[in-house]
């Protein structure tokens, strides 16, 4: 299969999703629309995944966005898989009818998700994610939920029957995908000094590397049943 990338920022790439794509025998290209490339024409991949962004895209979108939605309407209404995480999920439960506005607590490092009770996805019942957001998403109508961390009752959901799934946490990061947005200077606005509790510092997001090669195995229990839906 072949697969799109959208990217939307030069520190939010795809991290170990290419990795997993090439280690399956997928082909694919990223498409680093901040950088001025043009969005890809309809039916030109197999399945499309929306990456992750700065949270300012949401409130200063750039030109390119309209026709970036257009393009994410075009493979809802389709058959083809689609799947957005952090970003990107919050541009398809927003683009399937949900709301999407600040959270009560920006997550920022590692926290534990409980996976809801009628979730349909294959992951243990507790698990540790990275997070790096301050929005969150409501639940799209149809769509089952994946579960919640404290902070965010909502870390994600798949839509009809597994087709479409948005992550608002992080399975995909590495290490260095993870230092490389740290050194960025990129960071989540908090209201008051009682909203960041959440927030970790990057010592503490750094400081065991094992965290991030226990994400592999959920990544991939993700993508093998996110693409079983071709």
């Amino acid at each position: 299969m072949h697969i799109h990338l959208l990217q939307h920022g030069p520190d939010h790439g795809p991290a170990r999703l290419t990795d997993w794509l090439e280690s399956m025998g997928h082909s694919y290209t990223v498409f680093h629309l901040y950088a001025g490339e043009l969005t890809p024409r309809p039916g030109e991949c197999d399945a499309l995944i929306v990456l992750d962004g700065p949270e300012l895209l949401l409130n200063e979108p750039p030109g390119w966005i309209k026709a970036e939605r257009k393009l994410i309407n075009r493979y809802l209404d389709g058959q083809k898989p689609v799947l957005g995480i952090g970003l990107g999920a919050l541009w398809i439960a927003e683009a399937l009818g949900a709301v999407v506005a600040p959270g009560t607590y920006p997550e920022a490092g590692w926290h534990q998700v409980i996976l809801a009770p009628d979730s349909s996805f294959d992951l243990p019942e507790q698990f540790e994610a990275f997070m790096w957001h301050r929005h969150v998403f409501s639940l799209p109508d149809n769509a089952l939920p994946l579960g919640g961390s404290a902070a965010a009752p909502l870390q994600g959901f798949s839509w009809d029957a597994g087709r479409v799934v948005g992550l608002l946490c992080h399975l995909e990061v590495t290490y260095s995908s993870v230092a490389t947005l740290l050194n960025s200077g990129e960071r989540l606005p908090s209201k008051t000094t009682t909203t960041d509790r959440f927030l970790q510092a990057n010592e503490q997001i750094l400081e065991d590397p094992a965290r991030y090669h226990r994400l592999a195995p959920l990544l991939d229990r993700v993508m093998t049943q996110w693409l079983k839906t071709i």
